[in-house]
């Protein structure tokens, strides 16, 4: 450590954070330069804290993850990333459970949990009512037990409905549509009992009557009211109300389903679009999840896209050239497959979207070729006029031909070039199969 014994002013001089053999930030006795204390001293401030957080996430990351996702839980994006790093640790993101949950994210087992403070709607009051009705009376057995137990007045029909929505109550009961149809009834029916007991009334299953306390919970439990059965929501809708409560999709994700299929398609993620060179076509599968029409100066219409898939949430522009085309498609939480190039605009790059099918359109011929045929240049050339005769109008040729490469020990996709892809897959299939080319059509919806 070194002591600063005198100051003097040096005017304005030029200041550097790497050192220096002359002036810098201040002197120190009998002339010396203080020239090379920030630097040291900051990289090595910085290299121990690499240090701890490459420890901790080697040897604790469930523990690690957990700190991160709850750190930065108000920024979507960062949160989105770090999921998708949790994923590729094999670390399982839960939705919150209204018996187990805590504030923050939470590592539960090989997993970690979803925290009540990321639920929208949900505020501090309501988190802390409920976890001090829990401590004092244990686990949530139903709803009406937990309406019964916690104050209304903290915890609000509107935060019961996104509990609900979120999956908080799944383990109790997993049709949340029918939950949600019961709290219609279960919530008056709730605050109706808090009056009673604030104004000292009762009613038989209040009182002792030989009871224990377990049979008097579960007889006044057995009076509440409960909604005619109703079927659970579609999976669709269940996973939109994850998204709009939690921020992101969290017990499954609509893009899970392809997600194998996909990578044959989009062998990159959104994550990686910043790494690809400008004026390459590229490929990405994703959901919509925002379209904003704009008009052009010369009143031409494009537009703004909000994409995302298992990785990251991104923007993608639509040009009025290619928006006339594909329109129709933009539909909010529709699937996606898009082409476009990155081009580089001000400090950050776009993602200019040309061409979209919806996922559900979309077939693959799945072409098998073994190691041998590959490298024989006649059967190359069978396989290239076949596909050339089945292409069509480019423009109209979106069926995307995969060719599985089969060697003696392994099985290897590749996915042919858009010169290749064919217009009728049908037919393509045919024409490939009776050439002796073991062909299959395949849905990308298909796992």
């Amino acid at each position: 450590m070194v002591k600063i014994l005198t100051r003097k002013s040096l005017g304005t001089q030029n200041v550097y954070d790497i050192g220096v053999s002359s002036d810098h930030n201040f002197v120190i006795k009998n002339g010396l330069i203080a020239s090379n204390c920030f630097n040291k001293s900051h990289s090595t401030a910085y290299a121990y804290v690499t240090y701890q957080t490459a420890y901790l996430k080697a040897n604790y990351k469930l523990e690690y993850m957990a700190a991160l996702l709850t750190a930065n839980s108000g920024d979507t994006d960062k949160v989105q990333k770090y999921i998708a790093s949790c994923t590729s640790l094999d670390i399982e993101i839960d939705p919150p459970d209204i018996n187990v949950s805590q504030v923050d994210f939470t590592p539960l087992a090989k997993n970690i949990l979803f925290g009540f403070s990321a639920v929208r709607n949900v505020g501090e009051n309501a988190i802390k009512c409920i976890l001090e009705a829990r401590n004092e009376g244990g686990s949530f057995k139903s709803l009406a037990d937990f309406c019964d137990r916690v104050d209304l007045r903290a915890v609000n029909r509107r935060a019961l409905e996104s509990l609900i929505y979120c999956g908080a109550f799944d383990k109790i009961e997993s049709n949340r549509h029918q939950l949600i149809k019961d709290l219609e009834l279960v919530y008056d029916w709730a605050q109706s009992r808090a009056r009673d007991r604030a104004s000292g009334q009762g009613n038989l299953f209040d009182f002792n009557g030989g009871f224990s306390h377990n049979n008097k919970a579960s007889k006044a439990f057995e009076t509440a009211p409960k909604a005619n059965p109703v079927p659970d929501l579609p999976q669709p809708e269940k996973l939109r109300k994850e998204k709009e409560l939690l921020g992101f999709y969290v017990s499954d994700h609509p893009l899970k389903s392809i997600q194998q299929t996909a990578r044959y398609l989009a062998p990159i993620n959104l994550t990686q679009f910043g790494e690809q060179k400008e004026g390459i076509m590229v490929c990405a599968v994703v959901m919509l999840n925002g379209v904003k029409k704009v008009m052009t100066k010369k009143g031409e219409p494009m537009a703004i896209l909000q994409i995302e898939d298992l990785t990251a949430q991104s923007e993608a522009v639509v040009f009025p050239k290619y928006y006339e085309r594909i329109s129709s498609l933009l539909q909010v939480d529709s699937r996606l497959i898009i082409w476009g190039k990155i081009e580089q605009k001000d400090d950050k790059r776009q993602f200019i979207v040309e061409d979209a099918e919806q996922v559900e359109t979309v077939q693959l011929v799945m072409l098998e070729l073994t190691s041998q045929q590959t490298a024989d240049i006649q059967e190359l050339n069978r396989v290239r006029t076949i596909l050339k005769e089945h292409s069509g109008d480019r423009e109209k040729a979106k069926v995307p031909v995969i060719g599985i490469i089969q060697s003696l020990n392994s099985r290897q996709a590749v996915l042919l070039g858009r010169q290749f892809w064919v217009q009728d897959s049908i037919s393509a299939f045919q024409a490939l199969n009776n050439a002796g080319y073991p062909t299959e059509l395949k849905q990308l919806t298909g796992s």
